[in-house]
């Protein structure tokens, strides 16, 4: 293997059986910038450095040729902290109700920023239970039909199926006899407020 960042891009992506197209989608790049890093005439970003890091699992420091050694290469996977329970005014890294930490695929980890939540309540049943763990990546907004963790008017988040219509959004949950589904018109989204999150991207039962 080579010592420049080109040439160990190219034999990780090899040995890990990416195309370069893969490899730029999950970076959030054309294929043609991807390229040009194997090529070695332009040099990642630093954040992208870092997820690359992430996907190869190897350290930043081995993508640059300056460890003989994968020094991340013993890591299975990236943990995130699983909360049990997200409130308003708090930022979720500042939130110091950490019950366990869960483990995500380095591939996954480089697509965003995640968290976990513990499942409080019933409403979700009986596709999610009380006790289960749910794999959240943070953002702001989602698709009409996604499971999101939602904060509506300060109150501890909660996770709802998504319906957005023109008029607002229609917060659903799976056990309607716990939860009828709550219509939030435009208004009430900025007044209360209604906040998204993150999208709610696995789903982990506990037994």
């Amino acid at each position: 293997m080579g010592n420049t960042l080109g040439d160990r891009l190219r034999a990780l992506r090899e040995q890990s059986g990416k195309t370069q197209r893969e490899l730029a989608a999950l970076l959030c790049i054309n294929r043609v910038s991807y390229t040009q890093y194997e090529n070695n005439k332009r040099t990642p970003p630093p954040d992208t450095l870092r997820k690359l890091a992430i996907i190869f699992n190897v350290s930043v420091d081995y993508l640059l040729g300056n460890d003989v050694m994968k020094t991340s290469a013993a890591k299975k996977g990236v943990k995130i902290p699983v909360l049990g329970r997200v409130v308003a005014g708090v930022p979720i890294e500042a939130i110091q109700e950490i019950l366990d930490y869960e483990e995500i695929t380095p591939e996954l980890a480089a697509t965003g920023d995640f968290f976990a939540l513990k499942i409080r309540g019933h409403s979700m049943e009986p596709r999610m239970l009380e006790g289960d763990v749910v794999i959240v990546r943070r953002q702001a907004d989602v698709d009409s039909g996604d499971v999101a963790i939602v904060l509506v008017n300060g109150d501890e988040a909660t996770v709802k199926r998504v319906k957005k219509q023109k008029d607002g959004i229609t917060l659903i949950a799976t056990n309607t006899s716990v939860y009828e589904p709550h219509f939030y018109s435009n208004a009430e989204i900025a007044d209360l407020p209604v906040r998204i999150l993150g999208r709610v991207v696995e789903l982990r039962g506990k037994f």
